[in-house]
C-alpha cells in the first residue's frame, strides 16, 4: 500500500474533501493524515472518506491538531514531560487521534515518543558536518559527550513514555488500531537506537509496531549514529510501515526520492507487500517533483 501524506497539501487548503481530492487525483487511493490536519478540514475529510472517495491509511499524532494551533505541532505535548498537566494533554489528544483513526477506518497512528531534557547537540552537529568537521577531534568529543549525557539522563524520560504508551495501548487495542513508534531525526530524542529492540520486549503488545522514517535514519547516519540498512534490517521483525522522503547532504529531508542521497535499493530487501509506505513530502515540492519521486520509489521498490 502506497500513501502521500496530507504535510504536502493541508497548508494550502481550507476544505478537506479538497485536499484529499488532489491526493486522489496523483494515483492514491489512500492518503495520511499528518500533524497538519487543523480541525477545520475535518469535516471534508469525513465527507471524503465516507463518499469512498478515498482511504485514510495511517494518521500522525496529534491529528487534528488542538482547537486554537493552527500549524504542524507532532511535538506540542510530550510525554516525556516532567509537568503532569502537559503529559495528560499529550494522553488526551493522542486518544483523540486515536477515536479519529477509528471513525476514518485508518489502522495505524504514527507517534513521537519524546525527548531527553538536555541541550540540542543536533543542530551543532549537522553544522559542523555541513562545514567538513566530522573528521575532527572536536567532531569525535562532542559525540562521546552526546553518548554519555544521553545514557546518564535517559532512565526518567524513557519510563515517562513507557507509561504513557501503556495507557494508549488500553485504548487503541479494542479499536483495532496500531500505534507506530517512529525513528526521529534529533538525537535527544527517544527510543534512541539502541533501545527500540528493549522497547519491543518490554513492551510486548502487538498493538505497538515499529514505524521507520527514511529521512531521519539517513540524516542520523550521516551525523555517524547509525547504518541506515543496517537498522531497518535490526527492526524489520516490528516493522509497521514506512514515511518515505530523501535527504540532501546532510540534513535537508521531505525531498522527493531520488533528489537526494538514500540508497532505497539497500532498504528494498527489508519492504514487504503489507507495509504501509508513506510519502512525507515538503510542501514546496511542485506536483511533477512529487510524480517524479513517486516513479523513481515504485521502480525500486515495486509498483502502487
Amino acid at each position: 500500500m502506497y500513501s502521500l501524506s496530507t504535510c504536502w497539501n493541508s497548508t494550502r487548503h481550507i476544505d478537506g474533501r479538497a485536499m484529499l481530492r488532489e491526493i486522489r487525483e496523483l494515483g492514491f487511493e489512500y492518503a495520511e493524515l499528518s500533524h497538519g490536519i487543523r480541525i477545520s478540514l475535518l469535516p471534508g475529510v469525513i465527507e471524503a472518506v465516507d463518499a469512498g472517495e478515498i482511504k485514510i491509511s495511517t494518521l500522525h499524532n496529534f491529528c487534528p491538531l488542538p482547537i486554537g494551533v493552527n500549524h504542524a505541532a507532532p511535538n506540542l505535548f510530550k510525554f516525556t514531560s516532567t509537568d503532569a498537566r502537559e503529559r495528560e494533554n499529550a494522553y488526551r489528544h493522542s486518544l483523540k487521534t486515536i477515536e479519529t483513526a477509528a471513525r476514518l477506518k485508518a489502522s495505524l497512528v504514527v507517534l513521537h515518543m519524546g525527548c531527553i531534557d538536555m541541550k540540542d547537540y543536533t543542530e551543532k552537529l549537522i553544522q559542523m558536518v555541513q562545514q567538513g568537521d566530522k573528521e575532527t577531534p572536536k567532531y569525535q568529543k562532542l559525540c562521546q559527550e552526546i553518548e554519555e549525557k544521553r545514557e546518564q539522563k535517559k532512565e526518567k524520560y524513557v519510563q515517562l513514555a513507557s507509561e504513557m504508551l501503556s495507557r494508549l495501548i488500553e485504548q487503541a487495542e479494542p479499536r483495532g488500531i496500531k500505534l507506530g513508534i517512529e525513528n526521529r531525526e534529533a538525537l535527544e530524542e527517544i527510543p534512541l537506537e539502541s533501545d527500540f529492540q528493549f522497547l519491543f520486549k518490554e513492551i510486548s503488545s502487538p498493538t505497538i509496531r515499529y514505524w521507520h522514517d527514511t529521512g531521519h535514519a539517513q540524516i542520523k547516519e550521516n551525523l555517524g549514529f547509525i547504518r541506515h540498512d543496517m537498522h531497518l534490517e535490526s527492526m524489520s521483525e516490528y516493522l509497521a510501515g514506512f514515511h518515505i522522503h530523501d535527504v540532501q547532504f546532510p540534513a535537508r529531508d521531505h525531498c522527493p526520492p531520488g533528489s537526494g542521497m538514500i540508497d532505497f535499493a539497500s532498504l528494498q530487501p527489508f519492504v514487504r507487500p503489507d507495509h504501509i509506505k508513506v510519502f512525507e513530502l515538503s510542501p514546496g515540492v511542485p506536483i511533477e517533483e512529487v510524480r517524479a519521486g513517486v516513479a523513481h520509489l515504485q521502480s525500486i521498490w515495486g509498483p502502487m
